[in-house]
């Protein structure tokens, strides 16, 4: 009888596990969360993008594109 009451309990906490696997599956990242990323994404996105015009820039031009540089940096820090 304790043999038939162990194999219950072992089969009750398995169902619990896979449970909770499947719960934890099912979760949606917050909107937030995507909101933030899809932000950044698109901030390194530019970075990339200044930099790489940057190496064919004139001065003046180079002047403005730090500029835009800064500001990206100031808004990814504040994203972290």
């Amino acid at each position: 009888m304790a043999r038939g009451f162990e194999s219950k309990a072992v089969e009750s906490n398995r169902q619990d596990a896979e449970d909770e696997r499947a719960a934890r599956g099912r979760q949606r990242p917050d909107v937030h969360e995507i909101e933030r990323r899809q932000k950044r994404e698109g901030l390194e996105l530019s970075r990339r993008r200044i930099l790489h015009e940057m190496e064919s820039a004139n001065e003046r031009r180079r002047a403005s594109l730090q500029a835009a540089l800064a500001h990206l940096d100031g808004e990814l820090a504040k994203i972290q």
